[in-house]
């Protein structure tokens, strides 16, 4: 398989601007498959789901293709895709219904590496119903979030176990197979935000341990529509607040309100683009009889790899800076970079290479008990991300603007 990076920008009509999007960490561009499909889906007519009229059934048809969509890319069920507006969304609305089940006797483990939609949800939660929050705190030296310490944060009281897969700001990618087997050892469930982690690796949440995985669609070339996916077996234990004429099955009885159609068949197609990266371009065909899943998992280890490499010329071009401080520098990581240059507001440098027609962005990114500890509580750092369609020159712009920055 090759990755051919200049066939793949091709298919991204924003990057005709000349910009260098290094913001992906929060929300990619999209592909022309993507805007067609959107397109194409109001151009049919679609109509709410469960008429008897054509406009319906091709609703229906489109919800069924994103759901299994979103089981190929991530390794789960269609049947346990449940969509929603944001994973921060679905977050709260997995801790109102789980919490049901928890008492004051009871305890939760959240970490001080994720995003604050996988932390603030559950202590609410947790706060409501008088449980324990016991909390797995980062390596500041490295970044890591030793999974040992869950031996002793995990008990026979433990309900649920909330963790990052990877952190939206420092990159870091924690054993979640091993924090979620302290989990399942005690008959917790384990959380597990994909947000930051899918658009960068082959996921299989079977093999991580992911009770509950979330994942959003914008992070990985698609609309702003996300997802939770779970086994429906599980799904079936629980219960949310919902409508009294609304489905009271799984996992409809978690999606409160009507569906954004045309967004879920751009969802499809986010992920059918996906599964053709590793054979776009340089001369290579489609593999014959190969799954969906087969694909993405094949087009997603390309992307990791080109992307890899694109880091080790980022994280070599900030040390030769010089005065640079990198946040975080964890063994398994995504390809994204926080980092403060000298004493210059990071605010500062995000406007002086914006001037430059480089996308960065600066603050907390929502990682905000990761800043709290590492002391950037006021301003924050400046974040580049990496995704598949960045190149070299994005790269090598990003670094000629820090120097500029540096030497001022």
């Amino acid at each position: 398989m090759t990755f051919d990076v200049s066939a793949v920008r091709a298919l991204y009509p924003a990057l005709a601007d000349g910009h260098a999007y290094l913001d992906g960490a929060a929300g990619t561009q999209v592909p022309v498959a993507v805007i067609d499909a959107i397109a194409a889906a109001y151009r049919s007519g679609i109509g709410n789901l469960g008429g008897a009229f054509a406009a319906s059934r091709r609703s229906d048809v489109i919800v069924a293709q994103a759901r299994a969509a979103v089981a190929d890319l991530v390794g789960g069920t269609a049947d346990g895709v449940v969509f929603g507006p944001s994973a921060t969304a679905l977050a709260y609305r997995m801790s109102e219904a789980l919490s049901r089940q928890w008492t004051t006797d009871d305890e939760i483990v959240v970490s001080r590496l994720d995003h604050d939609s996988n932390i603030r949800p559950w202590i609410q939660a947790a706060g409501r119903v008088g449980a324990l929050v016991r909390w797995a705190e980062v390596d500041l030296a490295t970044g890591e979030l030793p999974a040992k310490q869950y031996a002793d944060l995990v008990g026979p009281r433990t309900r649920l176990v909330a963790v990052t897969a990877a952190s939206n700001a420092i990159g870091t990618r924690p054993d979640v197979a091993a924090i979620a087997g302290y989990a399942h050892a005690v008959g917790a469930l384990c959380y597990v935000d994909g947000v930051h982690a899918t658009p960068h690796v082959p996921v299989d949440i079977t093999a991580l341990g992911a009770d509950f995985y979330a994942t959003s669609a914008y992070k990985w070339s698609g609309p702003h529509v996300a997802a939770v996916v779970a086994d429906p077996e599980l799904l079936e234990t629980v219960w949310p607040d919902k409508l009294a004429p609304s489905s009271n099955a799984v996992p409809w009885r978690f999606e409160r309100g009507t569906l954004p159609f045309a967004d879920l068949a751009g969802v499809t197609a986010a992920v059918d683009h996906l599964a053709g990266l590793a054979t776009l371009g340089a001369g290579d065909g489609p593999v014959v009889g190969a799954t969906r899943r087969e694909l993405i998992l094949a087009s997603m280890a390309a992307v990791e790899a080109h992307e890899a490499a694109l880091f080790t010329r980022l994280l070599d071009g900030l040390a030769e800076l010089g005065d640079v401080t990198l946040y975080g520098k964890a063994a398994r990581r995504a390809p994204t970079a926080f980092f403060n240059v000298g004493a210059v507001d990071p605010g500062a440098v995000a406007e002086r290479l914006a001037s430059q027609g480089v996308n960065v962005w600066n603050g907390d990114n929502y990682a905000y008990e990761l800043c709290q500890v590492l002391g950037l509580q006021s301003d924050g750092a400046v974040r580049a991300g990496i995704v598949h369609y960045n190149d070299d020159s994005d790269v090598d712009r990003l670094l000629s603007g820090l120097a500029e920055v540096a030497a001022r």
